[in-house]
């Protein structure tokens, strides 16, 4: 065990949780789909467990802004997709 985990322990509970906002936060969708299950498992309310995801997806939001504000002054031009595409590549 290290030093940090002696000084700062969780339940199960809460490291499901994290891990759920932070698969969130990643869009790892294996990950996702896996700590909701243990969330399951361990019979963490679904609001609790969409409560953990929203903190996820606005740090994602907040990421993805701030890198498009980066390479934006990086590059000297708006940057985003182009034609109201919604997804990877335009699609």
């Amino acid at each position: 065990m290290t030093p940090f985990h002696r000084r700062f322990s969780m339940d199960e509970r809460m490291k499901e949780l994290v891990a759920a906002g932070a698969s969130a936060a990643v869009n790892c969708h294996p990950c996702l789909q896996h700590h909701l299950a243990e969330c399951d498992r361990l019979g963490i309310d679904r609001d609790e467990v969409k409560a953990a995801v929203e903190v996820g997806m606005m740090v994602n939001r907040g990421a993805a802004a701030r890198t498009k504000d980066h390479i934006q002054t990086l590059l000297g031009t708006d940057v985003g997709p182009k034609g109201g595409g919604h997804g990877c590549c335009g699609s």
